[in-house]
This record gives structure tokens, C-alpha cells and sequence, in this order.
């Protein structure tokens, strides 16, 4: 299994200033620095370079969302939980929380907040009274781009890469993280990864580079600001600094850059087989019983037990796996047979339903939300973690159990 750790790297230099490239763009003069996102190094080269009155303008590689979540760290207490689960973006949420999770535990060995060199871009742009273009990607849509450009049978291994990055506790020195700073050595280390997995690195990685050269053409005003600082992860200089040159060199139209750039934000809508995927499934099950009933009403009712002592104990293992309240997991049993022949909602709603009302979470769980999803223990041990993992481990045991219980009843019937 990999996790998602690129700090293993061999010696480099020790010099602390980070990887830089200058591009000329139109009348524009564009400073792109590669940082660390966790770097005391980079934070305070950051801060000395907007200080140096050089530059009319910070570009930073967050989106708004993130940029949010840096600016008013408050702002995950007032998460609406039920509208999370409401909307089905829990799995989401959880991925966001867990790749915050590993980036918080990188920081606790090296003593310095996650993006620090973020906050110092846009502490010292307001200090400055500079404009500050925020040029990346929504998060959401990068992680919703990642999971249908992987295969589904690679999803799997891109989910356990996630939990590992949470479970595992290796100790990172501060002179690793350092070396984050050098561009060669972090992009070899993408390279190396998208070597097991393009399909990842593509999205996460190439797609951005280019979406982020097009928001900041996009972004530049005429006039005013002619120097602008770009501050950007290093793994991200040489592939934006190669299209912003292209661009320079073969300027597109206006209208162009906003569709190619509203293509790279798109997500494909689900197939439509996909969609009429559980309909067809439930039909099977139903046609299953009906025949099993027109052989012999024991024989059907047998099947119909079958369905559900398989569906029912699958789920409730994921709510018990999720420390759901006792009342939770006999609603996973009681609920999964009945909802996964009802496509329309899922047994994960009704589960993490009974755990809000059982334990509906505080508001110093939502405020300790991220800082204690940095610990695989927290996950259990906070509220709204807990609920999420509620949702998503007793959706997952009703989805195996589905077609566990189907092929069982098919084999009885053919077999």
C-alpha cells in the first residue's frame, strides 16, 4: 500500500531559499516561488519578499474554499452536519478531513501550522494593501476529478493511501521537510508515484499546473499590477511555469481560456447504466423471491431471511467498527435489508441520522474537528468524525452485503 508521503529523499543542498522561476507575461512580470506548504523557511521567505515592495500583486495557489478554512479556522463550527449527509458529500468531507489530517501531522514534527507560507502570502498582501488573486482548483472538484480518473478497481487503493496516511506515525525531521522545497526532487517524487498510478497524477498534479497558469491569466488586470508574486507548492513550478510561457508565446483568446479552464473544473455526471444500476439490482432480488416464492413459500421466505441476516449484520459491523451508539447499529440491522432495495436513500443516512440524535456532537467537537482528526483515535473519539465514519462504514458493509446476499440467493436458485 502507498501512503502519501513524499519526504524520503536523498541530500540537498543546503541552501533555504526556494526554487524560483521568472516569467514574462504580456506587460506582466510574474515571480514564481516554489515552497514547502509546511516550512518556516518558506513562510518567512514569503513574508520578506511582499515586505520588499517589489510586487504589486500576490497570486497563491489555494481556492476559495481552502483559503476559508485558512482565514477563519471558526468556520468548520458552524458545519451543517445534516446537510453534508442531506447532500452525499460526507465521503468528501472525510477526504478533505483526511488529507488534512496528514498534512497536520507533518506539521506537529516540524512545529510549523500547515500552510504557514499561505498565511504569510495573504497576511502580508493585506498588509501590503496588495490584490490577492486566489488561483486553484476548488478542492472538491480536484477530489471528485481524482476519484473518476482512477479506475474503480484502483479506488480501493487510493482510499486505504488516505487511511494510511492517517494511521501511519512515522517521525518527519525538520530537515526532510526542507527538502520539499527542492523542485527536481519533488517533482521526481510525483514522477515516481504516477509511475503506479497516471490516472492520480494527472488530476492532482498536471491538471492544476494547467488550471492554475489559465486562472492567473485570467486573474491579471490591464495596468496596474506588473509584478506579481505566484506563491506555489515547488511540485507545481516547472509544469506552470512551462504553461504560462506556452501561453505567452501563443496568447489565446479571452473566451477560450474560459472554456478550456471551465473544463478542467467540470466533473462528469455518473453513466447512465450506473445509474439505473441499483434499480437493476433491486429488480433481480425482487424477481429472486418472487420465484423462490412460486417454488415453495418456505423456500422463499428462506431467501428473504437470508437477505436480510446478510445485509443487516454487514451493515451493523460497520456501525459497530464505527463505535456507533448500540441503537445506531441495530437501526444499520434493521434498516440495510429495506434500504438497499430502495434506491432512493441509503442506510448510511438513517444510521448517522440516529447517531445525531443520540449524540448529537458540540460545539467544541466541531471546533476540535481538525486538529483531532490528526490522530487515528480522534476519528472515534470525536463526534462529527464519528458520524461520518457511522455514515460511510455501514454505507460500504450494506454495499458488500448487497451482492454477497445476491449471488447467494442467485446460487440457491441456479445453482
Amino acid at each position: 500500500m502507498t501512503f502519501l508521503q513524499p519526504w524520503n529523499f536523498p541530500s540537498m543542498s543546503d541552501s533555504t531559499a526556494g526554487p524560483r522561476e521568472v516569467v514574462a507575461l504580456a506587460e506582466h512580470e510574474l515571480t514564481l516561488l516554489g515552497t514547502a506548504h509546511v516550512s518556516q523557511a518558506s513562510a518567512d521567505e514569503v513574508r520578506a519578499l511582499i515586505d520588499s515592495g517589489e510586487f504589486d500583486a500576490v497570486a497563491i495557489e489555494l481556492c476559495t474554499s481552502r483559503h476559508q478554512s485558512l482565514t477563519q479556522p471558526d468556520a468548520m463550527a458552524k458545519l451543517d452536519l445534516f446537510q453534508v449527509l442531506k447532500q452525499g458529500k460526507a465521503g468528501m468531507v472525510a477526504a478533505s478531513l483526511a488529507l488534512g489530517a496528514f498534512q497536520q501531522r507533518v506539521a506537529a514534527h516540524s512545529g510549523i501550522e500547515p500552510g504557514a507560507e499561505m498565511r504569510a502570502a495573504v497576511k502580508g498582501a493585506q498588509r501590503a494593501g496588495l490584490p490577492l488573486y486566489l488561483i486553484d482548483r476548488e478542492i472538491g472538484v480536484t477530489l471528485k476529478r481524482i476519484y473518476q480518473n482512477v479506475p474503480w478497481y484502483k479506488r480501493f487503493g487510493l482510499i486505504s493511501g488516505l487511511l494510511g496516511s492517517v494511521l501511519s506515525r512515522q517521525t518527519v525531521s525538520s530537515e526532510e521537510i526542507e527538502k520539499l522545497k527542492e523542485g527536481d526532487v519533488l517533482e521526481s517524487t510525483f514522477a515516481e508515484f504516477a509511475e503506479q498510478s497516471e490516472s492520480l497524477y494527472v488530476p492532482l498534479i498536471a491538471e492544476r499546473d494547467r488550471f492554475m497558469a489559465l486562472k492567473l491569466v485570467e486573474s491579471l488586470p490591464d495596468g496596474a499590477a506588473r509584478r506579481i508574486l505566484v506563491v506555489i507548492g515547488a511540485g507545481h513550478l516547472k509544469g506552470m511555469s512551462e504553461h504560462l510561457r506556452a501561453l505567452d508565446a501563443q496568447p489565446p483568446a479571452a473566451p477560450a481560456v474560459r472554456e478550456e479552464r471551465a473544463a478542467l473544473e467540470s466533473t462528469a455526471p455518473r453513466a447512465r447504466w450506473w445509474k439505473a444500476l441499483p434499480w437493476v439490482i433491486v429488480a433481480l432480488v425482487l424477481t429472486g423471491f418472487a420465484i423462490g416464492f412460486s417454488r415453495d413459500t418456505a423456500f422463499g421466505w428462506s431467501l428473504v431471511a437470508e437477505w436480510v441476516l446478510i445485509n443487516g449484520s454487514f451493515s451493523a459491523l460497520g456501525a459497530l467498527i464505527a463505535l456507533g451508539h448500540p441503537l445506531t447499529i441495530a437501526a444499520a440491522f434493521l434498516g440495510a435489508p429495506l434500504t438497499s432495495l430502495n434506491p432512493t436513500i441509503g442506510v448510511g443516512f438513517v444510521t448517522a441520522g440516529v447517531e445525531l440524535y443520540f449524540r448529537r456532537p458540540t460545539v467544541g467537537d466541531f471546533s476540535r474537528l481538525r486538529s483531532d482528526v490528526s490522530h487515528w483515535r480522534g476519528w472515534w473519539r470525536n463526534r462529527v468524525a464519528r458520524t461520518l465514519l457511522v455514515f460511510l462504514l455501514s454505507s460500504l458493509g450494506s454495499a458488500i452485503a448487497t451482492w454477497v446476499a445476491g449471488l447467494r440467493i442467485a446460487g440457491q436458485l441456479f445453482g
